[in-house]
């Protein structure tokens, strides 16, 4: 796939900054309650779970199904018009959290719900973006 200007994060981020900073080293990063257990993804600063303000971040292995899917045939965005056509999908990790992504290298009429994926980097400027692809 060839690397495109895309939409990335604005720093200062405090909530997510941790998360990005693991991308460059293509780490996948999750947060985990120190006190109740708690899985917390989306990266923020308080559990979800007992609001408790410890929080330890963890390394997913990347690896996962997919829970659901959808097949863009149309963005008029100039960041995404080249890919078209692309696949967005809920992607549920073996750690136990589920996260919005894009299954690349693979026709989008292959991609399909219950499919094994693993991550794969898009190294985009000072960060990769996790993308899957089928495993």
């Amino acid at each position: 796939m060839p690397k495109m200007d895309l939409p990335l994060p604005k720093f200062p981020e405090p909530d997510t900054e941790p998360f990005w900073d693991a991308t460059k080293d293509h780490e996948l990063k999750y947060q985990v309650c120190d006190d109740c257990g708690g899985l917390v993804w989306h990266p923020r600063r308080h559990c979800t779970h007992c609001t408790s303000l410890n929080l330890s971040w963890k390394t997913s292995k990347g690896e996962g199904t997919v829970y659901t899917y959808s097949i863009v045939r149309q963005n008029y965005h100039p960041a995404f018009r080249e890919r078209i056509p692309y696949v967005v999908a809920w992607i549920d990790l073996d750690e136990g959290f589920r996260m919005l992504s894009n299954v690349v290298d693979v026709d989008v009429e292959e991609v399909s719900v219950g499919q094994r994926v693993r991550v794969r980097w898009l190294d985009q400027e000072g960060l990769a973006l996790p993308a899957f692809t089928p495993a």
